[in-house]
């Protein structure tokens, strides 16, 4: 495996890790889960991949106009808003990183005028390119802010001739700033969605579906997570945090039964439809949100053998983790994509009458400091009722303790927007929350800071409301 460096790494902060090469970065990963977690379980050694360059199966980039009035298409800069221009992405498919280009290309060719979120004129503000990873498919979205967008038919035809492997296109509406592809979709061509195969499940990937972006890993975490759950098949599984379904899917034909939950309505359309292309009838899905769901279940007095989370970064909530341990399931595997929101909830659980049983770090993001993490926790004794009391010092990243990476973890998850420190705070001052002294404060009175823009700072408000700090 041949080592490659990134020209632009510095500037997009994406690959945080793309310094080191890949065994350095295993090792590095490595010990900062065992660090996390060696005093719950045992950590078994990372598992990495073969080929760790061109993985990502979700290629977005921002598309604007440069000060000297050309198009320019790339990534988000870390530390403001300005964008990374960029055309070959190690990490990213290979083949969605032609289509980017291909796509910005025909845009300046039928003078379709990129979005300018300052004086909310012009069209378009994002291209994503997804791809199915066993299918071959490909879906282009185009991101608008208005839904009436000059040759747009054009440009979808012109996607469909040059690439005879790209079987839908379709026009997301984004008027508000926030979501980055918006509620509404206008298809172009095809059906408005591809297909994918994992775990010897078929899928569909609608453009506003969640997916993992690393399929090669998926199958690696989604395998390690169902052989931790020791499912007899008489079990009655809660896959929370579903999504479109693809983990309780994935072990249905292990279990008696399977219900789903998940606060993303498109994404349990999908979940639904997916039952249905797999012929699976013991596999039921429910919109709402994971935490109430779970409150609800623990009231009511009902019962589950195994229950699988994968939550976001932020992790479980208090009140999700409370409720899973009223509800007292045998086993519990937790999924995770940080692990330091998945040691204070293990911190949690282990207190609430659980132990944890092995912790297994898999890389799904190379080049990035993210890592997941599956870890099997099990009922010390079934039979026993754990009385435990709650303090905010056991949950301290959340309600009025939340941290600046809860909050960036959340507008990532949510908005797929990546925040600053200095933004945060910005937005803090704003309202009032005083941060400790000096903190974030320029070196000098004539020093310059970025301005945290609007689209950031609705993001991190919705965070402070989630966080409750409003």
């Amino acid at each position: 495996m041949s080592e490659r460096k990134c020209s632009v790494s510095k500037k997009c902060g994406g690959c945080q890790l793309s310094n080191m090469d890949y065994a350095r970065q295993l090792k590095f990963k490595q010990a900062m889960v065992v660090k996390l977690l060696r005093r719950y379980c045992h950590v078994n050694d990372i598992i990495g991949m073969s080929e760790p360059y061109h993985y990502r199966n979700k290629v977005q980039a921002a598309i604007r106009r440069a000060a000297n009035g050309r198009t320019i298409s790339g990534v988000y800069q870390s530390v403001n808003s300005g964008i990374v221009v960029t055309d070959d992405c190690f990490i990213n498919d290979k083949k969605a990183n032609e289509m980017i280009k291909y796509i910005r290309e025909r845009i300046i060719k039928l003078n379709i005028r990129p979005y300018d979120p300052k004086s909310r004129r012009g069209y378009i503000r994002h291209i994503m390119v997804r791809k199915g990873h066993a299918t071959g498919d490909y879906m282009a979205a185009i991101v608008s802010y208005s839904e009436d967008v000059p040759e747009i038919d054009t440009l979808a035809k012109n996607i469909a001739e040059k690439y005879k492997e790209v079987k839908t296109v379709v026009l997301c509406i984004n008027k508000s700033d926030k979501l980055m592809l918006g509620r509404n979709e206008k298809i172009l061509y095809g059906k408005g969605y591809i297909e994918d195969i994992l775990c010897g499940r078929r899928f569909r990937i609608s453009a506003r579906s969640f997916y993992q972006v690393n399929p090669i890993q998926t199958e690696v975490l989604y395998n390690t997570a169902i052989e931790a759950a020791k499912l007899s098949g008489r079990e009655n599984i809660l896959d929370a945090y579903c999504g479109t379904g693809t983990i309780g899917l994935c072990a249905a034909n292990r279990a008696k039964t399977v219900l789903g939950i998940e606060i993303n309505r498109d994404a349990i359309s999908d979940a639904v439809v997916n039952a249905r292309l797999n012929n699976i009838a013991n596999a039921d899905f429910i919109n709402g949100d994971a935490a109430e769901f779970m409150s609800e279940a623990a009231e009511n007095g009902e019962r589950f053998d195994v229950v699988f989370a994968d939550p976001p970064r932020a992790g479980c909530s208090r009140v999700f983790l409370e409720s899973l341990i009223t509800l007292a399931p045998k086993r519990v595997v937790y999924i995770s994509c940080n692990p330091e929101t998945l040691a204070r909830d293990m911190y949690i659980l282990t207190k609430g009458g659980y132990k944890a049983e092995m912790a297994q770090p898999v890389d799904m993001f190379p080049h990035t400091r993210h890592v997941e993490t599956v870890v099997l926790l099990s009922r010390k004794n079934i039979d026993d009722h754990i009385s435990f009391t709650w303090t905010d010092k056991d949950f301290g990243t959340k309600g009025s303790r939340a941290t600046y990476p809860d909050i960036k973890a959340y507008v990532q998850d949510k908005y797929d927007i990546k925040v600053s420190t200095l933004a945060i705070a910005q937005t803090k001052a704003k309202c009032g929350i005083i941060d400790r002294e000096n903190y974030n404060k320029p070196k000098s009175e004539n020093s310059k800071q970025p301005v945290c823009t609007k689209e950031k700072e609705d993001a991190i408000m919705d965070a402070f409301r989630h966080f409750k700090l409003i």
